[in-house]
C-alpha cells in the first residue's frame, strides 16, 4: 500500500489521496500511512464490495475536486509515469482512462457444456488489451457510473455501462497486479532493484551537496 502512495505522490498532480482499507487492522493501516502528510494522505473504511469501497472513497474527497484516479494497492509498483499518462489523458478532456497492455496470450472464451468446459470462441489478440490501474475519470462521470449501484470488476465497466467512452493509454508491464505467490517473488525482486537503484543514485552525490 505505501509503495503504491509513494508513486502516486511521486507522478505530481495529485492534491489528495485517499485509501480505502477493510475494517480490520485499522491501526495497522495508520501505522503504514504514518510516513505521509495527513493533509495529503487520509484513510477511508471500504464497504463489503469493490464498488462500495470506491463510492466511500470518493465520499471523502473534497468538493472542489474535478478528477479522480481510482488505484489498486496491489499494483503497488504501477510507475509514476503511467500515472502521468493517465493525468494527461484527463487534462485533454477525456471523461474516463485507462492503461491497457497488449495481451501476449491466445485468449478463449469458454462456456460450461454437460461436465466439460468448452471452447466457444477465440477473439482476435490485436484487438484485446489488459486493463489496469490508476484509472481515471472525471469525477462527474464517475459518480453518475456509480449512481446505478451496480458492481463491477473495474469502474470502467460501470462508465461503459453508462454509455461514456473510455480512453485507453499505453499501460506499463510494472503496473503488474500482485495476486498469486509468483507475483509476489517478483515484486519483492522488482522492489529490491528499485531500492538498489536508488542508493546507486544517492551515492552518486556527496553529503552536504545537492
Amino acid at each position: 500500500m505505501t509503495h503504491a502512495v509513494r508513486r502516486i505522490l511521486a507522478a505530481g498532480g495529485v492534491s489528495h489521496v485517499v485509501v480505502v482499507t477493510p475494517a480490520t487492522h485499522e491501526s495497522d493501516f495508520d501505522e503504514a500511512l504514518a510516513e505521509f502528510d495527513p493533509t495529503l494522505v487520509t484513510r477511508v473504511g471500504g464497504g463489503a464490495e469493490r464498488s462500495d469501497s470506491v463510492r466511500a472513497g470518493l465520499a471523502a474527497l473534497d468538493a472542489s475536486c474535478d478528477a479522480v484516479l481510482v488505484h489498486d494497492a496491489a499494483r503497488c509498483l504501477a510507475p509514476p509515469s503511467l500515472v502521468a499518462r493517465v493525468l494527461a489523458a484527463l487534462d485533454d478532456g477525456a471523461d474516463a482512462v485507462v492503461p491497457g497492455v497488449a495481451v501476449v496470450d491466445t485468449i478463449k472464451l469458454v462456456e460450461a457444456r454437460a461436465a466439460q468446459t468448452v471452447v466457444a470462441s477465440t477473439p482476435a489478440r490485436a484487438a484485446l488489451r489488459a486493463i489496469q490501474t490508476p484509472q481515471g475519470f472525471r469525477r462527474s462521470a464517475l459518480l453518475a457510473a456509480h449512481a446505478c449501484g451496480a458492481d463491477a470488476t473495474d469502474d470502467a465497466a460501470l462508465v461503459e455501462l453508462a454509455g461514456a467512452d473510455v480512453v485507453v493509454v499505453a499501460g506499463d508491464d510494472l503496473a503488474l497486479k500482485v495476486t498469486t505467490p509468483l507475483d509476489m517473488v517478483l515484486a519483492e525482486h522488482l522492489l529490491a532493484a528499485d531500492d538498489a537503484v536508488a542508493g546507486e543514485v544517492t551515492d552518486t552525490h556527496p553529503r552536504g551537496q545537492s
